[in-house]
């Protein structure tokens, strides 16, 4: 076992350093840095310009500049933008905005999705099957700026049915929040919801979906019929073989979704105020920066590899067939 996650791990890491090589390499190739100067009111100085360029690197080879902003990367230094700000700085902030976000919103989908794709399966075809089928259609064929949108609504008629403000639309927080800790910790919460839901709701319908297929493929299979043949109740079969056995073809979905929806989700941290890693690769696109966006792209990569390589863990210890040594 030990091996095999060993091997696994070092594919993730060669996989890791190409796509940022990748993303750098197209960075440099199409973005032109020093293209804002020339919009300037008056432009600046040639020298001015020049300076910047050698400050860039414009001039050298990619791969020149690549492997010096590794080694920049490697004790800690992501190096600066294009207006002078530095990168690690703004990492931190950004990478903590997205974590809070997307580790409650995604782990909610996930077991929510997981719960309703499970009982769909088991009561196929009854009420709440063709409820669940419809809620999730509904939901998987709205954009996601619409839903935040209808969310935003929605939390806006129940503020007005309450009478006072229950959830808010903007930020992580209330700025210049003066109070108690409890009620710094209700006012982030009240900020926190609408986005979440945001996350987890379209998750919701995807994974119920998937699971719901999956749980049908393990309901008819001979290894349930023997378990229960055995003694054990359809209950205790179900949720003993049947549920593992269908959560094996699940787990890399879940891995893999998780590293994917960091920059999938740029409405919502756009929408909602919050601004995190998917708001900043907008923001690097936008200014053409390519160490923003090779930085994006690496956290991004990291986040699948760490991944990619748990759901290689999870799909072994659900998996008993699997021998490695």
């Amino acid at each position: 076992m030990t091996a095999f996650l060993m091997r696994r791990l070092a594919n993730y890491v060669v996989l890791c350093l190409v796509a940022t090589f990748l993303a750098f390499s197209l960075a440099s190739l199409t973005f032109n840095p020093l293209a804002s100067f020339a919009e300037r009111t008056p432009p600046p100085p040639a020298e001015v310009v020049a300076a910047k360029r050698l400050e860039l690197r414009l001039d050298e080879p990619i791969p020149t500049r690549f492997t010096g902003w590794l080694g920049g990367v490697t004790k800690g230094d992501f190096g600066t933008t294009v207006t002078g700000t530095d990168i690690s700085s703004e990492l931190v902030s950004r990478v903590g905005v997205s974590l809070r976000l997307f580790l409650i919103g995604t782990t909610v989908g996930v077991f929510a999705g997981v719960i309703i794709g499970v009982a769909s399966a088991i009561r196929q075809y009854k009420f709440s099957d063709y409820a669940a089928t419809l809620f999730s259609f509904v939901l998987l064929s709205t954009p996601v700026f619409v839903l935040a949108q209808l969310l935003k609504y929605g939390g806006l008629q129940l503020n007005e049915a309450a009478g006072t403000t229950v959830l808010y639309f903007q930020g992580e927080a209330t700025p210049s929040f003066q109070g108690s800790a409890g009620a710094a910790l209700l006012d982030r919460l009240q900020h926190f919801v609408l986005p979440t839901l945001a996350i987890a709701l379209p998750l919701v319908a995807l994974y119920s979906r998937y699971q719901r297929s999956a749980m049908l493929d393990v309901l008819g299979s001979d290894f349930l019929r023997t378990a229960q043949a055995k003694g054990l109740t359809r209950r205790k079969a179900l949720f003993k073989h049947g549920l593992r056995t269908a959560l094996i073809p699940m787990a890399t979905l879940f891995a893999f979704g998780f590293g994917l929806l960091i920059t999938g989700s740029t409405f919502t941290e756009r929408i909602f105020g919050w601004y995190g890693m998917g708001d900043w690769f907008v923001y690097g696109v936008q200014q053409q920066d390519t160490h923003i966006v090779a930085t994006v792209t690496l956290f991004v990569a990291v986040l699948i590899l760490i991944s990619g390589w748990l759901s290689d863990v999870l799909y072994a210890a659900l998996d008993p067939r699997i021998r490695v040594s």
